[in-house]
Order: C-alpha cells, then structure tokens, then sequence
C-alpha cells in the first residue's frame, strides 16, 4: 500500500502490516530530518492524534481486528518508516575518527 503527503513525500506502507508487526532495533541517534520529511511527520503525527482521540472519545475497546486501531498501527508504521528513512546524525566520536582519518592519508 502507497500513500502521499501534500508535502509530495511517498509513503509504502510494509506488508508487514498486513499479517504482524515486527519490531525492528534501531539506534538511538537522532536523524537529519528534511524539511519533507518533517512535513510528513507532522500530518501523520496530526492523523494519528486524530483517529485515537475519535477512538477513545467514542468508547472503543482496543482489538487488533478493529479498523480504527488497524488505521492508527498503519499510520504509526508509516511514520517510522519516513523517520528513519533519514539519515543519522554522526556522533561526535564519528565526526572527530573520520576528521583524523582524513588527516593521515
């Protein structure tokens, strides 16, 4: 499944989705988030804030087999995957091992 933003960034849902969600480590760095990206981010965060406040104001109960919480993991797995499609800040050590090594060669 594809989505777009008005932003313009592409959105390809995991077929993941479809049976189970998987998690996957990542590390805790912080990401270089484009200007795109962050507009993403933000009309999928707005999207997700939306359908749980209609889901808890209406009284659901939480089923995985129920649309609305099926709507919001779908919508949150899009968001991490738009997240960490960015590229990793270097830490500080990274930044100073590839400035010596630059340095010696």
């Amino acid at each position: 499944m594809a989505a777009s933003t008005t932003s313009g960034f592409s959105l390809h849902a995991p077929s993941a989705l479809t049976a189970e969600v998987t998690r996957v480590t990542r590390t805790k760095r912080p990401r270089r988030v484009s200007p795109e990206a962050g507009h993403a981010l933000e009309i999928l965060g707005h999207a997700i804030e939306y359908l749980s406040d209609e889901f808890v104001h209406n009284g659901g109960e939480m089923t995985a087999s129920d649309p609305q919480v099926e709507a919001v993991q779908l919508l949150m797995a899009l968001n991490r995957e738009v997240y960490f499609s960015c590229p990793e800040v270097p830490s500080l050590a990274d930044r100073l091992r590839s400035l010596l090594h630059a340095r010696t060669h």
